[in-house]
C-alpha cells in the first residue's frame, strides 16, 4: 500500500493555499492529487462594485510578485471594449515596467529556487541584486511594488528626460548581474546533476495540460502573448521567445534566466524609441459591450473578459491567470519522482507561496499521522543536493 504526504494548503513553499496530496511508494511518487480553491476573495465579484478605473487597482492585489500584469490585461479589456488605442509613449512606458516585473518576479524564483536545493548563495545574491530593479521602478512608478500605473487609455505617471542615462546605467549594471546568474546555474555540475532530468513535462503533455509561460516554453512550446498578439509597444520592439526542448526543471530555470537577457533587450529599445508626447487620454467613460484583454505575465498568459452595459461599473469582469493552468500539469511532472525531488518539482512552475510552516504525514500501515516542521522538505531537498555533490565528488 502506498503512503500519502499532504502538501500544504498552507506551506511554505507554496505562495497560495494549494493542496498537493503525494502518493509514494518508499520514496517514489507514484500519483498526485491537486485540490485548488482554498482562497477566494472575490475579485471578480467586487469588481462589479467598482468604477472602471478602480478595477485597475482591484486587480493588481490579485498578485503580489506580478502586480502589473493583471493591469495589463484589465487595461486591454477594457480599451477592446472602448475601441481605445493608448498613445504611443504610454504603450512604451507600460512595456518598460511589465519587463521590469518579469526580471523581478524571475529573479525571486531563482532565489527561492536556489535556497531550497541548499544554494543560499545564489538566494542572498538575487536578495542582493534585485534591488537594482526595484530601485528602478521605484523611480520610474513612486513604487517598489504595486505600481499604480496603469489606467484606460494610458499611464498615470510619465517617466521624466533626466531620469534616463540613469535608467540606461541601471540596465547596464544589471547585465553582469545575469551573467553572474547564467554561470552560477547554468555552469554548475551540481545544479545541473540536481535538475537535469527531473520533473520532465513533455511536449504532449505540456498542449495537453494547456500550460503557459515558461511552464510551456522549457517543453518546446512556442507561446508567447507578446509575439501571438502584441499589445503595448511589443509589437515594436525585437526580442526573441526563449523555448528549449527538455521540458525539465533546469530547462524551466534556463528558460527564465536567458528570458531576462531578452527583457533587457525590450527595456533598452523601448528608451531608445520612445518620443515626447502625451501619455493619458483621460477616458472618463466605456460604452455598453464586451472586452477581452491579454497580456504575458511572468508566469504566462493572463487573461481578462469585462462585460458592460453602459454604466461606470462592469456588469460582469472574469479573470484568468496562469497558475490555474499551469498547477496542473505537476499531475504527471511529478510521477516518477522522489518525494524530495516532487517538492522541487511543484515549485518550478512558479506558484504562490504561504505562510504556514508544516505539512502532515499520513502513514496507512502503521495508522498513525505525524506532523513535521514546514521546513521538512527543505531539509529533504538539501540532503539530496550533498548526496549528488558526494557522487560528484565536488
Amino acid at each position: 500500500m502506498s503512503e500519502i504526504i499532504p502538501i500544504g494548503p498552507y506551506h511554505p513553499l507554496q505562495e497560495e493555499p494549494e493542496f498537493f496530496r503525494l502518493h509514494v511508494e518508499g520514496e517514489k511518487v507514484v500519483k498526485l492529487e491537486i485540490e485548488l480553491g482554498y482562497n477566494h476573495r472575490g475579485i471578480e465579484k467586487l469588481a462589479e462594485t467598482k468604477s472602471w478605473d478602480q478595477v485597475v487597482f482591484l486587480v493588481e492585489r490579485i498578485c503580489g510578485i506580478c502586480s502589473t500584469s493583471h493591469p495589463a490585461a484589465s487595461t486591454n479589456a477594457m480599451e477592446d471594449l472602448g475601441g481605445i488605442e493608448a498613445p504611443e509613449r504610454a504603450q512604451y512606458i507600460r512595456t518598460i515596467i511589465c519587463e521590469l516585473e518579469r526580471i523581478h518576479s524571475h529573479l525571486l524564483w531563482l532565489g527561492l529556487a536556489g535556497h531550497f536545493i541548499g544554494y543560499n548563495t545564489v538566494w542572498m545574491w538575487v536578495w542582493k541584486y534585485r534591488e537594482i530593479v526595484c530601485d528602478l521602478l521605484d523611480k520610474i512608478t513612486g513604487n517598489r511594488q504595486s505600481y499604480a500605473m496603469f489606467k484606460v487609455g494610458g499611464v498615470r505617471r510619465d517617466i521624466l528626460e533626466d531620469d534616463i542615462p540613469w535608467i540606461r546605467a541601471s540596465m547596464d549594471k544589471l547585465k553582469p548581474v545575469l551573467d553572474l546568474f547564467k554561470g552560477a546555474v547554468m555552469d554548475d555540475p551540481v545544479i545541473r546533476a540536481r535538475t537535469r532530468g527531473v520533473g520532465i513535462l513533455t511536449n504532449e503533455m505540456a498542449k495537453q495540460y494547456c500550460v503557459v509561460g515558461p511552464t510551456a516554453r522549457p517543453s518546446g512550446v512556442a507561446i508567447d502573448v507578446r509575439k501571438d498578439d502584441p499589445y503595448f509597444a511589443y509589437g515594436m520592439v525585437d526580442f526573441d521567445i526563449v523555448v528549449l526542448e527538455e521540458g525539465d526543471v533546469f530547462a524551466k530555470a534556463v528558460c527564465r534566466i536567458l528570458e531576462m537577457y531578452e527583457s533587457v533587450k525590450i527595456i533598452e529599445q523601448c528608451i531608445d524609441k520612445m518620443k515626447p508626447g502625451i501619455i493619458d487620454l483621460k477616458i472618463k467613460e466605456l460604452p455598453a459591450g464586451e472586452g477581452i484583454g491579454r497580456a504575458e505575465a511572468p508566469r504566462g498568459e493572463v487573461y481578462h473578459y469585462c462585460l458592460s452595459d453602459g454604466s461606470n461599473f462592469p456588469a460582469r469582469y472574469k479573470v484568468r491567470a496562469p497558475s490555474y493552468t499551469n498547477i496542473a500539469s505537476n499531475e504527471v511532472a511529478c510521477v516518477g519522482e522522489t518525494v524530495a525531488d516532487a517538492a522541487l518539482v511543484l515549485a518550478a512552475v512558479d506558484p504562490c507561496y504561504c505562510c504556514t510552516e508544516r505539512l502532515v504525514v499520513v502513514d496507512h500501515d502503521n495508522r498513525r499521522e505525524q506532523v513535521l516542521q514546514g521546513n521538512t522538505l527543505i531539509q529533504l531537498s538539501h540532503e539530496r543536493t550533498k548526496q549528488i555533490r558526494k557522487e560528484l565528488g565536488v
